[in-house]
């Protein structure tokens, strides 16, 4: 359960991280992904941070109701996926066993310490401790990224 809310600055900044992104203009280790809206049709695009285990691409999404964990899920998990200028049609499948996802769950606070605030202030984590990570299996929404 979330006790607290994104920052209300986050809207905007994904905007300029994606225009980045479009310009070859890297953001650290994110990457866009554009998935079909659920009920616009539109193609909606959202800044992610890939985690890398055993060789495996995995994204996490911090609300498993995340819109575009939810447009994901509508669009049968096919999306692209944009690291700066190249982009690449994927299809990402969720990882609904607690097991498999708990490595992913670790690998996040060491991989991507730039989210760790956002599992801070949404009341999920106290800090970027692999263990409270690995407690949030089957609570978050995780996805394998595959060609």
């Amino acid at each position: 359960m979330t006790t607290g809310t994104l920052p209300r600055w986050l809207k905007p900044m994904n905007k300029v991280v994606i225009a980045l992104g479009r310009l070859g203009v890297p953001a650290g280790p994110m990457v866009t992904l554009t998935v079909r809206g659920r009920t616009s049709g539109q193609l909606r695009a959202t800044p992610v941070t890939p985690i890398t285990v055993d060789g495996r691409e995995y994204v996490i999404a911090a609300l498993e109701e995340a819109d575009w964990a939810r447009n994901l899920r509508a669009a049968d998990g096919r999306a692209t996926i944009a690291r700066g200028r190249r982009t690449t049609p994927s299809t990402l499948v969720e990882i609904t066993d607690i097991g498999a996802q708990l490595p992913v769950l670790r690998a996040f606070p060491v991989q991507a310490r730039g989210g760790v605030p956002f599992y801070v202030r949404l009341g999920l984590v106290t800090a970027a401790d692999p263990d409270q990570f690995a407690a949030l299996a089957g609570r978050v929404a995780v996805f394998e990224i595959t060609a």
